[in-house]
């Protein structure tokens, strides 16, 4: 009952925006050239300088936000993010924003801790700390709060709610799509903040 009533206490907490095609998610290049590059730009825009490039067929491309007019997307790239033209990225099928996206890591700073997926379950490595499977429990049930999810491990072993909001890692220039709360216990319940990504 302490992990749930911590969960609650967190959930309440988090912000949690929803739409029709709920960010973050995963996108496949298409319709680049097979001799050209899909460019991403310091800003949504054509006006804004090239910073980077997808190839012709990329696959599994997160894309963290939209523009307001929805014409291009936010993505992160070799350290930092950049914008990518929408009408070159196709998305995914089968990711709604009811569902709980598929976390592929999460990760925080000052003290360094990370979750990532094994796919017997979950990895996570705290400070100082050999790494420790972690076998997540079916997602809570948002309860009229869409966009925030909620994991916890078996046996005690803590706690995960994710909300759907922009998150910074605070030492590069990515910017992603998900926020973590990761809560452990150590001789009692440790909060950890840090951002989650759907792809290594």
């Amino acid at each position: 009952m302490r992990w749930l009533a911590l969960l609650l206490t967190l959930w309440a907490g988090m912000a949690g925006a929803t739409t029709e095609e709920a960010l973050p998610a995963l996108y496949d290049v298409a319709g680049v050239a097979a001799d050209d590059v899909l460019n991403l730009r310091e800003g949504p825009g054509v006006e804004h300088a090239v910073i980077g490039e997808l190839a012709p067929g990329a696959e599994s491309v997160e894309v963290t936000a939209l523009s307001e007019d929805g014409g291009w997307g936010r993505v992160n790239v070799e350290g930092r993010s950049g914008w990518a033209s929408m009408a070159y990225l196709e998305r995914q099928p089968g990711q709604y924003d009811s569902f709980p996206p598929g976390i592929a890591a999460c990760f925080g700073t000052e003290p360094f801790w990370r979750l990532e997926e094994t796919g017997d379950g979950w990895q996570v490595t705290l400070p100082g700390e050999p790494a420790v499977s972690w076998a997540p429990g079916l997602p809570a049930d948002p309860m009229g709060r869409p966009g925030v999810f909620a994991w916890l491990g078996e046996d005690g072993a803590g706690a995960l709610v994710v909300a759907r909001e922009s998150c910074s890692d605070g030492m590069s220039d990515r910017l992603f799509g998900l926020s973590a709360a990761l809560v452990t216990a150590e001789g009692g319940a440790v909060l950890r903040t840090g951002c989650c990504s759907l792809v290594e």
